[in-house]
């Protein structure tokens, strides 16, 4: 079921400390290679022997080997690991993942690891409930870590409540369901573009737009959800995907943008072109400063190279080629216009007449029209939501195509 899976498990100050031994069993049994960090305070709760006894691998809670001076990396230990489970977590190690400390082996593993990560929180009731525990709770959801929930039972205190580890049985079944879960889309590559573009004026000023690449992540999201190898070219954005598998490529200008999409384009099965491309850019950016006393009349524009044309241009037949319009006037009539000029199989509509919807809000409303004019029209929804209909009418015209 799980053979050949690598799977990190990180050991935290808690009693509950005491199942994982049961769990590192049936991953075993399963096939899976297992590798065990602790923090300092978990050995008080559970031995590294029994631990690397039944991993068959030596645990780890320091950076380096006493004596030999041996370091371990977490940059390549977070680059082993298919799935990283932290598991007990306690209410301490869990407020140092939501803000980013890193002051042990564990914790610095979290922040270079590439591959998922979930956490199976186990602490008192009164602890669990507590307004920060809920919160950092929530702040691990958004940046992409999957929660295990612990469930009612008798805790350690004597209490009676919310906050005891799920059983190991149990884990084990969430981690296997994750890795059974369809995948329609392993090993296709995808081509995301996403966030706005800067042109230069001078050294400090710029012509750009109101875009936030929220829409566009989602969208790479949503496709590595499937399975999908996606390469996300975002320009200045302060959005990130929340999948770690997703390969980012930052870009400033149009002109790198379009350079990067065209350079991964060729291998791309489906593309998604979402970002908000600048129309145009300076014909002369000064090298320094412009003062204001020295006054300035007019910027002379040029055109940019024109990303979706280009891709259209060179688009082969077993290639899916998705673009966006955003309009004010004639939305149906102009986005047609532009799923023809530019040969596209796709175009998502955005009407900045439709309140939530367009740059900078968290939600978004679209319709979609394929390339024999089609158009299916959805309601208002959260961008991820929104991302979701969106990959899911690809691979519906895809299996049509």
């Amino acid at each position: 079921m799980l053979k050949g899976k690598k799977i990190l498990i990180g050991i935290t100050g808690s009693i509950a400390a005491y199942k994982i031994p049961f769990l590192i069993r049936l991953l075993k049994k399963s096939g899976a290679e297992v590798r065990i960090l602790l923090t300092p305070f978990a050995k008080e709760f559970v031995t590294p022997l029994t631990l690397a006894t039944l991993s068959e691998n030596a645990v780890l809670h320091e950076f380096h080997k006493r004596g030999d001076g041996s370091w371990f990396s977490h940059v390549n230990l977070g680059l082993w690991a298919d799935l990283y489970l932290v598991a007990p977590l306690s209410a301490n190690t869990m407020g140092k993942m939501a803000h980013g400390i890193a002051d042990n082996l564990l914790l610095t593993t979290v922040l270079s690891a590439r591959c998922p990560i979930f956490f199976a929180p186990a602490m008192d009731l009164d602890m669990y409930h507590h307004l920060t525990t809920q919160e950092n709770i929530k702040k691990l959801q958004s940046i992409g870590y999957r929660l295990i929930e612990p469930v009612e039972g008798e805790l350690a205190s004597g209490l009676k409540g919310m906050g005891r580890l799920e059983e190991p049985e149990m884990i084990f079944e969430i981690i296997k369901d994750h890795f059974e879960k369809k995948k329609p889309l392993k090993n296709k590559k995808v081509l995301v573009n996403a966030g706005p573009t800067y042109e230069p004026i001078d050294p400090v000023r710029f012509i750009g737009n109101h875009s936030s690449g929220k829409m566009g992540v989602a969208i790479a999201d949503a496709f590595a959800d499937l399975g999908a190898d996606v390469d996300l070219v975002l320009g200045p954005s302060h959005e990130k995907p929340l999948n770690h598998g997703i390969k980012i490529h930052e870009v400033r200008t149009a002109s790198e943008m379009h350079q990067k999409c065209m350079e991964i384009f060729p291998s791309a099965k489906i593309s998604v072109l979402s970002a908000a491309v600048a129309d145009f850019t300076p014909s002369h950016k000064a090298r320094s400063k412009i003062k204001k006393e020295d006054g300035l009349q007019s910027i002379e524009l040029e055109a940019t190279k024109d990303i979706l044309l280009s891709l259209g241009k060179s688009k082969k037949k077993n290639q899916f080629l998705v673009g966006f319009a955003l309009e004010t006037d004639n939305e149906r009539k102009n986005a047609i216009k532009k799923l023809k000029a530019k040969n596209l199989d796709m175009i998502v509509l955005n009407s900045l007449k439709d309140d939530g919807a367009g740059f900078s809000h968290d939600t978004n409303k679209i319709s979609i029209i394929d390339n024999k004019e089609n158009c299916m029209e959805f309601s208002l929804k959260d961008k991820s939501q929104v991302a979701v209909d969106i990959v899911q009418t690809i691979m519906n015209l895809l299996d049509n195509k």
